[in-house]
């Protein structure tokens, strides 16, 4: 039991003054609950409330016990309430203008209930951290010049505990996480994991986007100094931590920040500028400069309480401009009769210069998809002071040209190219984010046309694209592993689980050296290759394939795989000796798609008799054990060769006149293929094939298809014709053939 409140607690006059006039920095260490020895200080900023009180737990949540003074014409009431400490839970019993009391929670609360309460905690943290080394080092690097692999992920869809016996799963705190995603983000090579919103929301379908309490981490994960831990563990392996951050719209909890003293206080009163029609929350007022800076005072506290090392700004479009998802009529324009939102211009400048001057080494990133200029450019120069923008484009037009069926590729591989014309504008991130699985998009492996040899080849190529082009990578979570469902078939145990089949494993490796490679690339020199990328189309290589070539040191490279087709030229030519191809290599195990089971020898450069001795006339290799049973071939028994993978159709080694399908091309639930190995081959029927198809199917198992018209060739058993080689010609010495 607490005794009756006394009038002391209050601020300073300086304190006062700057929240007045909007310049305070460090407001959470003057609002809020502050810890003093005899008891705890309450401090509220609510100009318009009538009456203000504290009801507490330790009262029985009576506010009559502990009234609340106002302090001069500020707007701050303050009260002092002896006898309680750490853990104590309040809320704030406001009567508005109107004369209704709410109870509202503390907008600078730095610890609150987990949903759905929604009380605020008292906390005072006593986190001795461990990462000095890192923050000397982070303060003389300059971030648009070093290498950055961003890892973005969820933490409450990252992993969860599971049980079978259980119907539902139950989160990690931070310090599981810690212990799990360290070594994990370790392991590929990536310098800095972005969380997705870690404040305090009471939605977790709104993965955080719709905040409540600005200044308290979710207390899904336990208490604030566990987010401390995982930010000092992730600093000591040497990864930096980006915070996504929603100072565009807020959550319309009545309980929260909405109409906070009776009147519209943190939102704008005006609805056409107060009201986001399209997430349905409320906008913050950015003509008002206590709600500006409460907002700059949040992005320093995340950076210098808890070390981030930057802010990804969430919408910053929807806060330029007054138009942003409004119809004609809906929206007012400015002094100017322009659409651009000034205020939120003001407040952007505001925030990055505050940030960079205090906070040296961070960086500040900005989700903006449209053609603002100067997004990165200084604010002495009216631009908006960020260190990164996302380009948006560039994920956009790449996924609409991987997406595409390798049919028609040869017709926009403009949309592969065309970043290059403006990608020295600004400093940019390459974003494959949760935006791009979400709301039925479907997961990366899914967008890639063909089977799922097919999709994971894309995959890995576009992954290797994405790393030699000109900016900084960002790469979901799921993404780094080839994961086959997007967010809406997130398991019970977590997107990324502690048990990952073989072959999420492998492309896991795969992502590993995407990241080794950026970080060769990086360290070329200060400005990432200003020349650009070199794009060809090379000689006698089927239209379908675009060759990206880089400036590395060893001459590095991607290819966009095509349909793959008998006799085409694959990959990049032979390399030089002493070199060898990272990504994508066929040899290498990695990525789990070109085979699973022993290794097949490479079909190389005079390599088909060798190939026919191990694989046998029909082109697919016998083990013991491959005889099918039930309709079906199990995966440790049969495997294609390089020169039919990627077709989607392969004939069944018993009955030749029988098409073979992945599992992943035929109807195959969401959730029964997380249950079916990758490359399980399933017999769909017998499709008898008849007349000339027939001829040539029987043609080709004998080895005795003939060349083209008019040249009088039969090819010897268990050879075909091959179109780069002139008919009855010699072999050439140098021919990257692969069957000739």
């Amino acid at each position: 039991m607490s005794e009756p409140t006394t009038v002391s607690g209050a601020p300073g006059e300086l304190d006062i003054h700057l929240i007045h006039e909007g310049r305070h920095e460090e407001l959470w260490k003057v609002l809020g609950a502050q810890v003093v020895e005899a008891g705890v200080d309450f401090r509220v900023w609510a100009p318009n409330a009538l009456e203000v009180r504290v009801a507490g737990e330790w009262a029985g949540w009576d506010g009559a016990r502990h009234p609340m003074s106002r302090v001069g014409d500020s707007g701050v009431w303050s009260a002092h309430v002896p006898g309680i400490g750490i853990g104590a839970q309040y809320k704030f019993r406001i009567r508005g203008a109107g004369g209704a009391r709410v109870d509202h929670a503390d907008p600078m609360a730095r610890y609150a209930e987990k949903p759905p309460r929604s009380a605020s905690i008292v906390w005072d943290s006593g986190y001795e951290w461990g990462d000095d080394a890192w923050l000397a080092a982070r303060a003389e690097k300059v971030a648009v010049d070093s290498p950055m692999s961003i890892y973005e992920m969820h933490p409450a869809s990252w992993r969860k505990h599971y049980s079978a016996d259980a119907e539902g799963s139950d989160l990690y705190d931070w310090h599981q996480i810690a212990d799990a995603l360290v070594p994990y983000l370790a392991d590929p090579g990536f310098t800095h994991v972005e969380l997705m919103p870690v404040m305090q929301h009471p939605f977790g379908g709104s993965w955080g986007y719709h905040v409540t309490s600005y200044f308290a981490p979710d207390a899904r994960f336990g208490d604030p100094d566990g987010l401390k831990v995982l930010i000092d563990r992730l600093h000591r392996a040497g990864i930096g931590v980006i915070l996504d951050w929603v100072p565009g719209h807020f959550a319309t909890d009545e309980w929260a920040l909405a109409n906070f003293d009776g009147t519209p206080l943190y939102e704008d009163p005006n609805p056409q500028r107060g009201w986001h029609k399209e997430w349905g929350s409320h906008i913050f007022n950015f003509g008002r400069h206590e709600v500006r800076n409460f907002l700059y005072a949040n992005a320093l506290y995340w950076l210098e309480e808890f070390h981030a090392d930057g802010l990804r700004v969430d919408g910053v479009a929807s806060m330029l401009y007054l138009d942003y998802a409004r119809e004609p009529g809906e929206w007012s324009p400015n002094k100017f009769g322009g659409r651009e939102n000034l205020e939120a211009v003001q407040f952007l400048q505001e925030m990055n210069a505050t940030v960079y001057k205090r906070v040296p080494g961070v960086v500040t990133i900005a989700e903006e998809s449209t053609s603002w200029p100067a997004v990165t450019g200084p604010t002495s120069d009216d631009g908006l002071g960020f260190g990164f923008k996302w380009n948006m484009g560039w994920m956009h037009d790449s996924l609409g040209y991987v997406e595409k069926d390798p049919l028609w590729r040869n017709h926009h591989h403009g949309q592969m190219t065309f970043s290059l014309v403006y990608a020295f504008t600004e400093n940019y991130v390459l974003p494959i984010s949760h935006d791009e699985v979400v709301h039925g998009k479907g997961s990366m492996l899914r967008k890639m046309p063909g089977d799922r040899w097919q999709q994971l080849a894309n995959l890995r190529a576009y992954l290797a694209f994405m790393w030699a082009h000109p900016g900084k990578q960002l790469l979901f979570m799921g993404c780094e592993f080839g994961r086959g469902v997007g967010m809406g078939g997130v398991p019970r145990a977590g997107l990324v689980a502690a048990r990952a089949p073989r072959a999420r494993r492998r492309a896991r490796d795969g992502a590993r050296h995407e990241c080794v490679l950026h970080g060769v690339r990086s360290a070329l020199g200060p400005r990432q290759l200003p020349r650009g990328l070199p794009v060809a189309r090379c000689q006698r290589r089927p239209p379908q394939c675009l060759l990206v070539r880089a400036p590395l040191p060893r001459r590095a490279g991607c290819r966009v795989p095509g349909q793959l087709r008998r006799g085409a030229p694959r990959g990049l030519p032979a390399p030089p000796p002493g070199r060898r191809e990272l990504v994508g290599d066929p040899e290498h195990r990695r990525c789990g798609v070109h085979r699973i089971g022993r290794r097949q020898p490479r079909a190389d450069r005079g390599g088909v008799r060798r190939h026919r001795r191990h694989h046998g006339p029909t082109g697919l290799r016998r083990h013991r054990g491959s005889t099918p049973r039930d309709g079906v071939v199990p995966s440790r028994g049969v495997s294609t060769p390089r020169s039919v993978q990627g077709s989607g159709q392969v004939d069944h080694p018993e009955h030749p006149h029988e098409r073979v399908l992945h599992a992943a091309h035929v109807g195959v639930g969401e959730e029964a293929h997380d249950h079916v190995l990758p490359g399980r081959q399933v017999v769909v029927g017998r499709q008898r094939a008849t007349g000339a198809e027939g001829a040539r199917v029987h043609a080709r198992l004998r080895g005795t298809a003939a060349g083209p018209p008019g040249s009088g060739r039969t090819p010897s058993p268990g050879r075909s014709w091959c179109p780069r080689r002139p008919a009855g010609g010699p072999r050439s010495a140098g021919s990257s053939c692969p069957r000739s």
